[in-house]
């Protein structure tokens, strides 16, 4: 399978109804997906911390629900966040009717009118319901942090291309735990030697 690490812009045109990214020359947007985890949420705050980085939480409805505390503490520190679902559904692989009643009931536990679907997936007719309450935000650059088959040193030179107004996706969930470990300090300095700053999406 072809990796697209900066989103072709064939997809930005067929979907042209989603955020893809944004017009600033000089900021770039980091967005975590999948947590909060009691073991990877709070180095990821710590680290956002002692660079003075502010982020975008893509929550999963089931973990907000088991670490409430860990949400509060992303919002206190100045951070947004965004719905995710309440059970990491794909949208391809439900109907209409349960998917929307996951990101509802995601919603009552998470305050926002960000919402990004889990894989990417969403049909496109699922997407006018949607768009009534939400912006739906995707990504104009993805990491692969998740995929162990891609090594970090690819998806460093990868990140070579980041530029303003960009949408970065990585991740809050065990699965990449260790390999973002690794990745993040390095992206952020990358990303920082562009003279890039990173900023929030705005709700």
């Amino acid at each position: 399978m072809i990796k697209y690490f900066k989103t072709p812009n064939t997809f930005k045109w067929i979907f042209h109804r989603r955020v893809w990214g944004f017009s600033s020359s000089n900021k770039v947007y980091l967005t975590f997906d999948d947590g909060p985890t009691s073991d990877l949420t709070p180095w990821i705050l710590d680290f956002l911390d002692s660079h003075s980085i502010k982020a975008t939480f893509f929550c999963v409805g089931a973990n907000v629900k088991k670490h409430p505390d860990l949400l509060s503490t992303i919002i206190e520190k100045g951070h947004a966040v965004g719905n995710h679902t309440m059970h990491h559904e794909k949208g391809t692989e439900v109907s209409e009717q349960d998917y929307l009643k996951s990101i509802e009931e995601a919603s009552t536990l998470i305050s926002s009118n960000l919402f990004r679907p889990p894989y990417g997936r969403l049909p496109m007719f699922y997407s006018k319901s949607i768009r009534a309450k939400y912006k739906i935000i995707m990504w104009s650059w993805l990491s692969y942090d998740y995929d162990s088959n891609v090594p970090i040193e690819l998806i460093l030179n990868k990140a070579q291309k980041i530029k303003g107004g960009d949408v970065l996706v990585v991740h809050d969930n065990i699965k990449s735990q260790e390999r973002l470990k690794n990745l993040l300090p390095e992206l952020v300095a990358i990303i920082k030697s562009k003279g890039l700053e990173f900023d929030i999406i705005s709700a």
